[in-house]
This record gives C-alpha cells, sequence and structure tokens, in this order.
C-alpha cells in the first residue's frame, strides 16, 4: 500500500470513526420532543451492514478500504454499488447536522474512490467490437455488479464483472438456454424436461424431472421449485371443454400448467401445489358444454376459443401452442404469481396462497378467487373488453414485480417485443413499467371497463422506435441506482438504460466459436457461416441475463476474481480440434477405445476423449469418470464417504462429431489434486471398456 494511500485511510478512517461516534451520542432512540422527522429518524438510527442507513454505508466503505484479504477488484465493486445508493439520499432542512456531515464523507470517499483503491478505470476501457463482442460502454453513472449469461452455444454459464472480464463459470458439460443463480451460490437451469441445481464448480447438486418444463423457473422463499409444465388436451378433450370443433387441429391442443416442488435428496421432489390454465375456462360457442358465458362478464377466466382461428392457420407443429407461457415471478408480501402467456399479449396474476384443492376452483385463498385470475392487462381483446387499439403488450417477456427497495418497487416491469400474429404486431420493441391497480389482494376494475391503468409510469425505446426491435427472447431488470438493465435477446446486446434513456453501459455476448478455427479443421460451410436475422456473425444470442449487486448472498460462495475476456476465449471443442489436428496436446494418457489426453492449457485440466474413426452407435454407452483425489477432504461432502468423485456423463451432453468420423468430448477435471481417474464406457450389461489413468506425482 502507498504511503499517500495509507494516510488517506487513516485520516478517513479517523474521520468517519469520529462521525459515526458522535452520532451514536446525538441521537436518542426516541426524539422527547418530536422535532426530528421521520426519515431523519430512520436514517440515522442504529448503525447496521445493510446499507440502509448513511452510517451503514460508511461503515462499509471503511471497511471495504481495510480489507486486505479479499480481492481488490471484488471489493471495489462493492463499494461502487454502496456508494451509487449512498449518493441518491438527498437530505431535508430537519434531518439532523451529523447525518449531514456523514453524507458529505461518504460523498467525499466516493469522489476519491479510484484512487483509494488504487484502481485506474482508464487501463481498463471498453474494449468490445459491434462485430466480435465484449465491453462497448462503461459511463460512471452504470450500476456496478455482476451479469450472469449462459452460452447457447457452448456449455458454460459465464458471470461477468462490470468491465466484461469472466469473474465466474460454471463448467457445465450440456448447453443451457436460461440460468440463475439463487442465494447459496448454486446455479439453477432446465434442459428437456429436467430442472438441474449445480453448485459453482458445477457439480450436481440437486435435479428433479417431471417433462416439457418450458422457458421459466425459480426458487421460491420456501426452498421449493416453481415450474412451467406443457401439457396437452386432445381435439376430444377440446371440444368437450367448449372450443370450436372447426379451429381445434387433429394433433389437439397445448396449455400451460404450474407445479411447485419441494426438493428430496439428490435427485427427487414431491409436487405439493398446482394450477392448470384447463381449470379456468370459458367459452360462448356451445351452450350444452361446460363453462358456458358471456365473456365479456368473466374476465378472471379464459376463452379457450380465443387464438384458436389464428393458430389453425399456423404450420401444424405450432398450431396447437396456445398460451406460451414464457415467464414466472413470485411476489412473498401478496403470495401472488405472475405470469406472461405470450401468444395472449398479456401478464396474468393468480392467487398462491389458495390451496391445491381451491386453485382447481374459483373460491378460496387471500383474494377469495381460487385460481382464478386476480389481474390481467396488457391485450383486453382476449376478454372481449377492448380491440386492436387498445392493445399493449406484443408477445412480451419477462413480467415481473420490481423488487422493495428498488425504484418503482412493487410496479410491474417486463419487455415488450413488438412481436404478433399477422395483423398485430407493431414491430418495434420497448421496455415498460406500469403502476398495478392493488385493492388489497384484488385488482380495481370499473364495471364494464378493462383493467387499468390506460398509461404507463416510464417507458424506454429508441428513436426511431424501429431501431429497438428484438421479436424474440430478451428481458428487463429494474437497478438499485434507477437504471434499468435491458437485454435484446436475439442481437446478444446487454445494456443499462439511465431514466432519461441514455444507455450508461453496453455489453456484447461474444460467439465463442472461433470461426477461423472451424474453417481450418475443415467444418461444413453452413456451420462456419452461420447467420440470422438480429443475429451477426461473431455474437452469441441470449435469452435472459441477470445483474446481480456486489453484496448479493450468492456472489460470498464465488471466487470472483477477474479472468479473461469472454471475446478472447476461444471455444474449448474449437480449441480441442485445433490441437489434436496439431499435436498440441503430447502423449496419450491412455490407449483404449477412446484415445484420452489432458489439456493442460492455462493451468485448466480438461479431459479429452478422441475417436477416429467414430460412428454414432460408439458414443451411445454413457461414459463413467470416477476421480480419486490426492486427499479425499478435497471431496464434496456428499462423496466423501465412497472417496471418489463420480463425474458420469452422456456423450451427448459432453461431445461433438468434429468432423465426419470424429468423435470428440471434453470434461473438466476438479480443481483439486488427483491422484488417478478411471473411467470408460458402461451399458446395462456391464463395461464396453474402462481404463486407470494415473496422475499424482
Amino acid at each position: 500500500m502507498s504511503r499517500t494511500r495509507a494516510a488517506a485511510l487513516c485520516a478517513i478512517a479517523a474521520l468517519a470513526a469520529l462521525g459515526l461516534a458522535i452520532s451514536g451520542a446525538w441521537h436518542s432512540p426516541a426524539s422527547a420532543d418530536g422535532g426530528a422527522s421521520a426519515r431523519s429518524q430512520a436514517i440515522s438510527s442504529t448503525p447496521d451492514e445493510s446499507g440502509a442507513t448513511i452510517r451503514g454505508y460508511a461503515l462499509r466503505l471503511i471497511r471495504a478500504l481495510a480489507d486486505d484479504d479479499t480481492n481488490r477488484w471484488v471489493r471495489y465493486w462493492r463499494a461502487r454499488a454502496d456508494c451509487d445508493a449512498a449518493t441518491t439520499y438527498d437530505p431535508d432542512e430537519e434531518d439532523a447536522p451529523i447525518d449531514r456531515a456523514l453524507l458529505a464523507m461518504t460523498a467525499a470517499m466516493c469522489a476519491q474512490l479510484d484512487a483509494l483503491f488504487g484502481v485506474n478505470p482508464a487501463d481498463y476501457p471498453p474494449r468490445g467490437d459491434e462485430r466480435t463482442g465484449g465491453l462497448l460502454l462503461n459511463e460512471p453513472d452504470a450500476a456496478a455488479g455482476y451479469i450472469l449469461f449462459p452460452s447457447q452455444n457452448g456449455k458454460s454459464v459465464y458471470l461477468i464483472d462490470q468491465l466484461g472480464r469472466i469473474a465466474h463459470t460454471w463448467h457445465i458439460d450440456m448447453p443451457f438456454l436460461h440460468a440463475k443463480m439463487i442465494d447459496n451460490g448454486n446455479l439453477l437451469a432446465i434442459r428437456h424436461g429436467v430442472i438441474y441445481e449445480f453448485d459453482p464448480r458445477g457439480g450436481l447438486a440437486w435435479q428433479y424431472k417431471v417433462g416439457r418444463i418450458h422457458h421459466d423457473f425459480l426458487k421460491m422463499p420456501s426452498g421449493n421449485a416453481l415450474l412451467i409444465v406443457r401439457r396437452v388436451k386432445s381435439r376430444e378433450q377440446a371440444i368437450a371443454a367448449g372450443a370450436n370443433p372447426e379451429l381445434i387441429h387433429e394433433i389437439g391442443i397445448e396449455h400451460d400448467h404450474l407445479i411447485e416442488v419441494r426438493p428430496k435428496g439428490a435427485s427427487g421432489g414431491e409436487i405439493v401445489w398446482e394450477w392448470s390454465v384447463w381449470d379456468h375456462l370459458i367459452q360462448d360457442f356451445d351452450p350444452s358444454k361446460p363453462n358456458y358465458g358471456a365473456i365479456a362478464e368473466h374476465p378472471e377466466l379464459i376463452d379457450i376459443n380465443f387464438l384458436m382461428e389464428t393458430l389453425s392457420k399456423r404450420r401444424p407443429a405450432d398450431a396447437k401452442d396456445w398460451t406460451h407461457i414464457n415467464s414466472l415471478d413470485y411476489n412473498p408480501e401478496l403470495d401472488q404469481i405472475m405470469l406472461s402467456p405470450r401468444h395472449f399479449s398479456e401478464l396474468w396474476i393468480i392467487d398462491h396462497s389458495a390451496d391445491a384443492e381451491e386453485a382447481r376452483g374459483h373460491s378460496g385463498g387471500n383474494s377469495g378467487m381460487g385460481g382464478d385470475l386476480l389481474y390481467r392487462w396488457g391485450n383486453p381483446r382476449a376478454y372481449g373488453r377492448g380491440d386492436a387499439d387498445d392493445q399493449r403488450l406484443f408477445w412480451q417477456h419477462q413480467t415481473h414485480w420490481i423488487p422493495p427497495g428498488l425504484p418503482g418497487a412493487g410496479n410491474i416491469l417486463l419487455f415488450n417485443n413488438g412481436k404478433e400474429f399477422p395483423g398485430y404486431e407493431r414491430l418495434y420493441s420497448s421496455v415498460d413499467e406500469i403502476v398495478p391497480p392493488v385493492n388489497g389482494y384484488r385488482y380495481r376494475r370499473a364495471k364494464g371497463a378493462a383493467y387499468p391503468p390506460d398509461g404507463l409510469a416510464w417507458t424506454y425505446a429508441s428513436a426511431p422506435p424501429s431501431d429497438f426491435y428484438a421479436p424474440i427472447m430478451s428481458g428487463t431488470q429494474r437497478l438499485p441506482n434507477g437504471n434499468t438493465l435491458v437485454v435484446d435477446g436475439p442481437a446478444g446486446t446487454i445494456f443499462q438504460a439511465t431514466p432519461d434513456g441514455r444507455t450508461a453501459w453496453k455489453y456484447i455476448v461474444p460467439n465463442r466459436y472461433d470461426i477461423s478455427l472451424l474453417q481450418e479443421v475443415g467444418a461444413p460451410a453452413r456451420l462456419a457461416n452461420e447467420t440470422t436475422d438480429n443475429h451477426p456473425p461473431g455474437i452469441d444470442a441470449v435469452y435472459r441475463a441477470y445483474w446481480y449487486p456486489p453484496d448479493h448472498p450468492g456472489l460470498q460462495n464465488l471466487d470472483l476474481t477477474p479472468g479473461a475476456y469472454l471475446e478472447d476465449a476461444p471455444d474449448l471443442l474449437n480449441r480441442t480440434r485445433a490441437g489434436l489436428m496439431a499435436g498440441d496436446f503430447g502423449e496419450r494418457l491412455a490407449d483404449s477405445d477412446f484415445d484420452i489426453y489432458l489439456d493442460e492449457d492455462g493451468g485448466q485440466n480438461i479431459l479429452i476423449y478422441f475417436k477416429q474413426p467414430c460412428a454414432e452407435e460408439d458414443a451411445r454407452a454413457k461414459f463413467f469418470l470416477h476421480i480419486i483425489p490426492a486427499d479425499a477432504r478435497d471431496l464434496p461432502a456428499h462423496r466423501q464417504e465412497y472417496g471418489f468423485d463420480n463425474m458420469d456423463f452422456n456423450y451427448e451432453g459432453s461431445g461433438v462429431h468434429a468432423l465426419d468420423d470424429w468423435c470428440i468430448a471434453t470434461r473438466r477435471l476438479p480443481d483439486y489434486a488427483i491422484e488417478r481417474i478411471r473411467t470408460g464406457q458402461f451399458t446395462s450389461e456391464g463395461p464396453v471398456w474402462q481404463a486407470d489413468v494415473e496422475l499424482g506425482e
């Protein structure tokens, strides 16, 4: 530490300690004459570490400066986040002088933050490129934090820091469209009807298979998982429920179903709550069938014939995709769930407090409405209270309540894509915020009218609007300093919009498939040069991304030491292909059915399985991979009794048919010291082949 920085730290710490001591003596728990404002009393309350008081911010800043045991950049971004929050407080005339003094001291610390931490952001300028990706913009008013997103073309999930560097990677041997970090630092993701939970090193902590899970998922405060599951009704079942037979495709109709799962063990769960679209239908087509009624008089119910004529004109594969719910959110204060049925161009809110039986009916729960819709907004023509001119949403994504403590808390924020069925689309995107008409556990609506509001509390769009158009995927999130994270999914672009619509931070997700390497090893031109609309070559589309503050509890369990820039790291499989051709991996570790190599590039041990010639049947059998550590104490707790780490895998999740007759699979080994590995392939009849490889000294 330099003498100048040390002196500055001592001076600031002394001033802060004096200020905090005076502050503690200055204020009694309650003013005798009630002269201090309620707001001043709240801010001048007992110091805590939540960052909710001026003293809290000052304490955290001092500790961040004094802590030499934690990575400097981690402490810097945490301090930046505290500065962003602290400087939004504007003291009024009734606030105590010590509060204003503490605020001034905090502001002075924040103004010198770069120097105090020995950080020069100019050494890390935006270095991205519109064509190849990376960080393009990082303004002073950007909210400090970390961004999480999966690589759609790879098998990893990345957490990058404010400067676009990889802070943490979950190495998982299968690609995911959508992933979220939870409070313990684990990762939730879904794929092919299974929800997975991975620990910070990518090990499987829990999984649950239910079939046809899609789009979104969340971990509830109880620890249960809430999932969207697609269910199918036959044509006959749909007609029996009042659907128009002329509009129902012969393959039937898909609708959405929610399940809440209580995890059990490492691979199982119990469904403790369910809700289904099919239990809350109405129709005005056939009086002889159930659910018959006046649709405009029952906005709490879902018209089974809405969209059916439109769907009937689609190709068969899409003709049964009716509701297409693409996002979930949970409000613990109201005990309600928000849904985003894309094809209805609406958002729906339902009552989670209704038990499983009540959720199938029309009464019960806090609202007294059972599982019926409490609120719907965006497209009143879906319930007979408007036409195309009244439509406000267009195939929206990520509808959610703004969480407590953030600007606009309790309002609803969403990404409004602008896409729709022909005749209703507007062909530009926006991020919209509305104030829901909450009335206890229900929502206000004038008799005979559509649900309010008529207007928006805030919106972000381009000028002209057509310059910003993401017809699919995408998302948004409100940040602590008032900025809003915007994810343009097809373009792989993540940016922060300020309240007045400026861009404060911008990052484009790089495509880690190095096109030059693909071409070098003879990959088909279709793969090497593939592009799609709104998805330039060199850019990776992203379904959704999430911003996490530096003090998020999940980050405390991760090593956040900044690493490489994602745009500088060629895709692992591409590098493996090229390395095998060039002989970069030295001698084979094992000469078996698959040749085994070890890639130690950059200190990251990658086990490579290679076979040539290789046919499809060679990769069908499951691979076993048992890791025997040099010290059994390095194993995860649940594996220590076995004495080895189990990293079995299927080829389809870890391999690639690189060229006509090549098979390549890769597995990243754990970071601890390894004595030996035991690997091979097996079927229900026993091992196909096996090999023992010594790795110890």
